[in-house]
């Protein structure tokens, strides 16, 4: 039977793993230092991570492995180029988590349009209590029917987001970042035509030569002042200092980022210490995570490694 280890169980949020385990001998851990990876792979013949990065050092060191499973989309974190040299399938899951992050989506540009996160705290602290008026208006709230929503990266989550846009009213366009041309029901533009044009931006795109460093502050300044930028793609597409400063500078009105540069976000990273908080909404990499997707998740790992064993 073959040797399955999971580097990172911890990533799945104790998911059943029963489905995986009866494939092989199994052997899981909960979270793996880069220290580890090595000692703790030498003996897999599939190898599972979601985030514990395989460099060509780390593969080319690991004689038996036949298979790479990444419990994920991107595989950013993996030397695909090292695995492909020595032979070594790389398979990662697809479509799994695009409902959960569609909806993370869309709930984020809600929460920041209706203040949702400064409100609820300006009930829960006592104020609303302590106030001889029935309503406060200390930050305008914005409705989402009739804004104009872009997206970079028209893939499956990003057209998932767009029909849900589309149910509240949006007017939707998009933004190729491959280039790749094809027929949409959408428009599309290019990218400083959209950022001008959007009130709402959310980035759907994979990390790579084409979009790392993709939104700078040149372009946070084509966008509106009243826009919001929402991330749930991954951290090195956008500036993280330069989105900083457009929102202390008031050159964007607000941003949701679910997704960071590195991850845990570093206690100095620039922000955590933007003047006004309420301006930012930031979650920790957990848009793709709801239960159901982790369940799909779990589902697509089994058939990948179901479909390489019955070939080899």
């Amino acid at each position: 039977m073959a040797n399955i280890v999971f580097l990172d169980e911890y990533s799945l949020n104790d998911a059943d793993l029963n489905g995986i385990r009866a494939l092989g001998n199994y052997t899981g851990y909960e979270f793996t230092a880069p220290e580890q990876v090595l000692e703790r792979a030498a003996n897999a013949d599939i190898l599972i991570v979601n985030k514990v990065k395989l460099t060509a050092d780390i593969i080319g060191n690991l004689p038996k492995l036949r298979l790479i499973c990444e419990a994920a989309t991107g595989v950013d974190n993996i030397d695909v180029q090292a695995a492909a040299a020595r032979g070594i399938p790389v398979k990662n899951a697809k479509g799994y988590s695009t409902h959960s992050v569609a909806e993370a989506t869309l709930g984020g540009a809600i929460a920041m349009l209706r203040e949702i996160v400064y409100y609820d705290g300006f009930v829960k602290q006592g104020e609303y209590s302590s106030s001889p008026r029935l309503f406060n208006y200390d930050r305008p709230t914005r409705q989402l029917y009739g804004r104009k929503w872009g997206i970079v990266g028209l893939g499956a989550i990003g057209h998932a987001v767009a029909e849900l846009a589309g149910a509240f009213g949006c007017e939707v366009a998009y933004h190729s970042v491959s280039g790749n041309k094809r027929a949409e029901k959408y428009p599309e533009m290019e990218l400083m035509e959209l950022l001008k044009w959007a009130d709402i931006l959310s980035i759907h795109s994979p990390l790579n030569e084409r979009t790392r460093g993709l939104i700078g502050m040149a372009e946070l300044r084509c966008m509106k002042p009243t826009a919001i930028l929402v991330n749930v793609a991954r951290g090195g597409i956008v500036d993280e200092q330069a989105l900083a400063d457009a929102l202390d500078g008031g050159i964007l009105c607000g941003a949701v980022v679910d997704v960071f540069s590195q991850e845990p976000i570093p206690a100095d990273n620039p922000l955590l210490k933007i003047k006004d908080p309420y301006r930012l909404l930031l979650s920790p990499h957990n848009a793709w995570s709801a239960q159901e997707s982790i369940d799909n998740l779990v589902q697509a790992i089994v058939e990948n490694i179901q479909t390489f064993l019955k070939a080899a």
